[in-house]
């Protein structure tokens, strides 16, 4: 899973020559403690590295020119210390195509009272220096992240944290190749979508490939790979005696271990990182793929079911933008409500894809048949999620545009165990509450598949929106009804028109 040791955020500075050769000095030496603060900060995941003190349109392009061509460069924080003429910025920003976040911030935290004058005035200047870039972004059509604060604040910290991560998760998404074995479930509309468009305004490629190449893989996994991985199953998770060495269902398990050594053959030989399949195309595979799909979405592939590539690509990337924090992400399904008056909740699962990454226990590695899909009953794990917050996402395709919503939840513990249900499953109650919020997710037109975070907020998603200059729409707790049909009216005006005037 990807670690972000690769990635760097270009640390940038903009000033002018009006100052003085001693004030830019001064101005470039602030520049590299914050800078260098911010490197060092442990709540910082993505590398950020001073790049320049940029004082000419020339020095500006060229280096908008630099980030382009970077392939460690995931975006530029950029800062005024001082004023620098927004006409200078223009032939630099025209041409940039990494992420911005504006860091509105000044040296000093507080005013030097008894000590202020005309000098500390001039040096000093992000105060009305942030607000001509501010300007011209806005003038440009630009979408960044503006941040405002003294650089120490930890709030301000956090926040810059969340757009790296959001940053290194963009790069990856312009690469993101994601491989579809068979169609969509026949005749399920919001699976569906351009993938021309997607990749248009993502970067990610989506391309169908025959059962038939997966299984010239499959064929080519050695007895020893197999006894290999199933020797993993048995320590990694507890096997239930049917899948033991000596149980009655034990070939069944190595038969989930062969798919799944050739399906990771496969995503690597072709530079994958995300994939679907669906239940109606099977031809040449012993069980669908169930354990090996949970394994995989745990090493950081995207996945989704039916051939739901839309949902892959957003698995792949809310995955990279929480590796190495606490919990995980996983492909989800609403599937069946509570509707208990006193704890209203939703049950969500699925035929088998769950990640085992928000597990709050060692799973359950066991056999059961599925019901559809005319083949062999499948391995998978089983387990239940932890209580905490978390949230929903999910991206659906509506013709002009693609619409990101995210629903704010928190997981419960069931109120009594699940001896029967043969799949991994959370229980959430959705905020603001579940009538409203299904209400709003059904008007908003969201999908029955989502990905289901325990380690990212919508700050995250927001950021990402952003950057990929999509439709958000958000639903928490300061949800209602009337004022989020008015959201939604005036959304579609908005795209109607923005999208005319391009």
């Amino acid at each position: 899973m990807k670690n972000f040791k690769n990635d760097e955020v270009w640390f940038i500075t903009g000033s002018q020559h009006l100052y003085g050769t001693e004030t830019l000095k001064q101005v470039e030496g602030n520049s590299k403690i914050i800078a260098k603060y911010l490197q060092k900060n442990k709540n910082i995941s993505v590398k950020v590295t001073f790049k320049a003190l940029l004082t000419t349109p020339e020095e500006i392009y060229n280096l908008c020119q630099s980030a382009n061509q970077s392939e460690t460069c995931v975006g530029l924080i950029v800062w005024m210390h001082t004023f620098s003429p927004a006409k200078m910025w223009i032939n630099g920003l025209k041409i940039l195509n990494k992420p911005i976040l504006h860091l509105h911030t000044q040296f000093n935290s507080t005013i030097p009272w008894g000590q202020i004058d005309m000098d500390f005035m001039n040096l000093n200047q992000s105060a009305h220096g942030g607000r001509e870039f501010g300007f011209i972004n806005t003038r440009m059509r630009i979408n960044r992240k503006v941040v405002v604060g003294h650089w120490k604040d930890e709030a301000i910290i956090e926040s810059i944290n969340v757009w790296t991560r959001v940053a290194a998760s963009w790069k990856a998404t312009q690469s993101m190749k994601i491989a579809r074995f068979g169609d969509n479930m026949r005749e399920v509309a919001v699976t569906e979508g351009d993938k021309v468009a997607a990749q248009i305004k993502f970067g990610y490629s989506v391309n169908g490939f025959g059962l038939g190449d997966l299984v010239h893989h499959i064929k080519e996994v050695s007895e020893k790979a197999i006894t290999q991985t199933v020797a993993d199953y048995l320590e990694t998770y507890e096997v239930l005696k049917p899948l033991q060495k000596n149980g009655k269902k034990h070939q069944s398990l190595r038969e989930a271990a062969k798919i799944e050594i050739g399906l990771r053959s496969f995503l690597e030989t072709g530079g994958f990182t995300a994939f679907t399949n669906t239940f109606e195309n099977l031809t040449g595979l012993a069980q669908l793929p169930g354990i090996a799909v949970q394994r995989l979405m745990a090493e950081g592939y995207g996945f989704g079911a039916e051939g739901d590539w839309k949902t892959a690509a957003l698995v792949r990337t809310m995955k990279v933008m929480g590796a190495g924090l606490t919990g995980g992400n996983s492909f989800m399904e609403d599937y069946t409500y509570h509707f208990n008056p006193t704890n209203m909740a939703v049950l969500g699962a699925h035929m088998l894809e769950i990640c085992p990454s928000i597990a709050d226990s060692r799973p359950i590695c066991a056999i059961h048949p599925l019901g559809i899909g005319g083949k062999a009953d499948p391995v998978r794990l089983i387990f239940n999620a932890p209580a905490g917050p978390a949230l929903n996402a999910s991206i659906i395709d509506l013709g002009n545009r693609f619409r990101l919503l995210v629903n704010t939840v928190d997981a419960i513990p069931p109120e009594a165990d699940l001896p029967k249900l043969p799949v991994a499953s959370v229980l959430w109650k959705p905020h603001p509450d579940l009538k409203t919020a299904a209400a709003a997710w059904i008007l908003a037109g969201g999908a029955h598949h989502t990905c289901y975070s325990q380690n990212l907020n919508p700050a995250y998603l927001i950021d990402f929106a952003e950057m990929a200059d999509i439709e958000l729409i958000l639903i928490d707790k300061a949800i209602n009804i009337p004022s989020f049909k008015k959201e939604l009216q005036w959304n579609e005006l908005y795209y109607h028109l923005n999208n005319g005037l391009k």
